[in-house]
C-alpha cells in the first residue's frame, strides 16, 4: 500500500495541517479529513528510489546507463552484445538497442 500526504484546505484539526494516510493506489484520493470531515487536498510527496550500486547491477537488470564523455559523446557503460560502447549524438546507429531490452 502507498502512503499519501494530505493538507487541510481550511483550518487544521487535531491530526495537524498535513497528515499521512495509507491506502491502495487503486483507491481515489480523499476529499475530506477522516478525523474532522474538513476538505483536504492530496500533496505530491518526495519518493524514495533505491538504485543498484554498480553498473553491473544495472546491466543485469536490463537498464542502460549513458555517461557524458564529451560534447555529443556518451559512453554506454552497460553495453551488451552488439551495442556500441560509445553513443554519438549525430549517429543514430550508435544508440542503445532499447527494443531488445524492453518488452510487455
Amino acid at each position: 500500500m502507498a502512503v499519501y500526504e494530505y493538507r487541510h484546505v481550511g483550518k487544521a484539526c487535531a491530526i495537524g495541517e498535513i497528515f499521512e494516510v495509507e491506502h491502495p493506489i487503486s483507491e481515489p484520493a480523499l476529499q475530506t479529513c477522516p478525523e474532522c470531515g474538513g476538505a483536504v487536498q492530496r500533496l505530491i510527496s518526495r519518493t524514495f528510489i533505491s538504485t543498484p550500486r554498480s553498473d553491473t547491477d544495472l546491466k543485469q537488470m536490463g537498464f542502460t546507463k549513458l555517461v557524458k564523455r564529451d560534447q555529443g559523446v556518451y559512453e554506454n557503460v552497460t553495453a551488451t552484445g552488439k551495442e556500441s560502447r560509445y553513443m554519438l549524438a549525430d549517429k543514430p546507429e550508435t544508440l542503445p538497442d532499447i527494443k531488445r531490452k524492453i518488452s510487455d
